[in-house]
């Protein structure tokens, strides 16, 4: 008869087996003792202390006790020795600079200093960024203009190129940032428009990497997307030539509007996360120079300041207080009207619409978005798709101009003073390969963009306009979004002043939907007592 299997496997042995285990741990234990023998196992002595017949025995305790005292101060001393060393290490790791190639931004920096101790009082954060944007292109040797690849020519500003221009021999350097949110058609024609007035390099920065100091564990082989950063290598090596041709180290300033990626470059170039980097606009505040290497040195900047006279789209897309200062719904609107209406509704999956609000109304519906009593958060819905636009998740693109025209603060001898020392033909390689390397979305799920141009900036604080208060400032950007015949459609605004958002979620549905709302919300109200909804919040954090 077959014997059953049993659950658990049984732990009996043979004998043979079990002596033969019991002799080897046997023999293990008798090396052992003679190993202790052999090096002379010494039992530890019982300190017995001050025997009672011994003279001054007060005395000694007491200097025994002295002495271990002073033992303990001398041990908490070395200890904040050693805590104040690792302090100047980490601000010297923060902001390293070498007295020998770094000699003329310390002193700027001394003169910025200086300057800021004469002038008591609060300044305005704008003059500011002026002030250290002026302090990055003077200290730079090689200037970089980050632009938005779905937007290139909406992140160029004349007035800091003029500025870059006039400073004396520094070279502009275009990047194309974010490439990997356009086509790959769409990019090579931004590639071959912008080369032929300045070198241009393809770029997309890693937006994951580990903060300095802290090792993280990787669990997995294969890197996510946005691990992967593209162009670093034809980046690096085009700075590393020019060094070698200009035969000193050089800086680097790294400049654009707010949220083109700036910080976030200057970190890949390092693969560490030294510069601060988050969703919302204008982190950078000042200026922080990282040392690349012992030739090249990286000087992050704060991001452009917009001037008020744009248009209420580039307001939109480039100003960090835009959100604030215009209402989202007109902010989100004017984005609205730039954009292919038929990819829109297929990219957010809404159904056909007549005017903006009614597309606020069906996204709020579709990401249920609604405030109390059910009806649509048409404002939520406009934050959601002003901060997607603005972000680094939804793809859009611009069609470059159909002819090349050179910029006005350009000339023929410019440009070819800006393409001196690059090697030209080996980034034009490196840009062929970071383009291959590259997973582009399809030119039907991105959405098409009409570019409003070149967008004009402040770079001289006596330029800023004083602030007003925020009703008055309000109310005069509502007003300028009216006249403008390329904003929003008129009936819509002149609705929105007079209603309520809610209001206005309802008349802009058809009568079918309203009716079958209203059938919705009488069985809920028959069935479920009063609650509040949860309303949607979005919060981000501005300048």
């Amino acid at each position: 008869m077959k014997r059953p299997k049993l659950k658990k496997a049984s732990k009996r042995m043979t004998c043979h087996k079990r002596y033969k285990i019991q002799k080897k741990v046997r023999e293990h234990h008798r090396k052992l003792r003679k190993e202790a023998k052999k090096r002379g196992h010494k039992k530890r002595r019982k300190d017995l202390g001050v025997p009672n017949s011994a003279p001054f025995k007060e005395a000694l305790l007491r200097e025994a006790e002295l002495r271990k005292q002073r033992l303990e101060e001398l041990k908490q001393q070395q200890k904040l020795d050693r805590h104040k060393e690792q302090e100047k290490k980490r601000k010297l790791k923060t902001n390293p600079v070498e007295p020998s190639n770094v000699e003329p931004v310390n002193e700027e920096f001394e003169q910025c200093k200086a300057k800021n101790k004469a002038k008591p009082g609060k300044q305005n954060p704008k003059k500011l960024y002026c002030q250290e944007l002026k302090k990055v292109i003077e200290a730079s040797d090689v200037v970089l203009e980050v632009l938005d690849a779905r937007d290139p020519l909406g992140c160029r500003c004349p007035q800091v190129e003029e500025a870059i221009v006039l400073n004396g021999q520094k070279k502009l350097v275009l990047v194309l940032n974010k490439s990997d949110l356009v086509p790959k058609e769409n990019l090579e024609n931004w590639l071959n428009y912008l080369k032929r007035e300045l070198p241009t390099v393809v770029f997309r920065a890693s937006t994951s990497l580990k903060n300095k100091g802290k090792t993280i564990k990787k669990m997995r082989k294969v890197p996510l997307k946005s691990e992967v950063c593209v162009g670093k290598d034809g980046l690096r090596k085009l700075l590393a030539g020019f060094q070698e041709t200009y035969g000193k180290a050089i800086h680097v300033g790294v400049i654009g509007f707010p949220n083109v990626g700036k910080s976030s470059i200057i970190n890949s170039l390092k693969q560490e996360r030294i510069c601060n980097v988050g969703v919302s606009m204008g982190l950078t505040r000042s200026m922080q120079v990282v040392p690349l290497d012992k030739r090249i040195t990286i000087i992050d900047s704060p991001s452009f300041i917009v001037s008020p006279l744009n248009s209420p789209t580039t307001l939109a897309l480039r100003s960090p207080a835009s959100i604030e200062v215009l209402k989202p719904v007109e902010a989100a609107s004017a984005i609205l009207s730039q954009a292919d209406t038929r990819q829109v509704v297929l990219k957010f999956t809404v159904p056909d619409f007549k005017n903006s609000l009614e597309f606020f109304t069906l996204l709020a519906q579709r990401r249920g978005l609604h405030q109390k009593g059910g009806t649509p958060n048409v404002e939520g819905a406009a934050k959601l798709l002003w901060s997607e636009w603005t972000g680094g998740s939804l793809g859009y693109y611009c069609h470059p101009p159909t002819s090349w025209t050179l910029s006005q603060h350009f000339n023929e001898n410019i440009v070819t003073d800006m393409k001196w020392g690059f090697n030209l033909e080996e980034l034009e390689k490196n840009n062929a390969h970071s383009i291959q390397a590259i997973r582009s979305p399809r030119l039907a799920s991105s959405i098409l963009f009409q570019s409003s141009g070149l967008t004009n900036g402040i770079i001289e604080e006596k330029d800023i306009p004083e602030e007003l208060p925020k009703q008055q400032q309000g109310r005069e950007d509502y007003e300028n979004i009216n006249n403008d015949p390329e904003s929003v459609d008129e009936e819509a605004v002149e609705k929105s002043s007079d209603m309520s958002p809610p209001e206005e979620a309802w008349e802009a549905l058809p009568e079918e939907a309203q009716a079958d709302e209203q059938s919705e919300q009488s069985y809920i109200l028959d069935r479920v007592p009063e609650e509040e909804d949860d309303a949607y919040n979005f919060t981000t954090d501005y300048v």
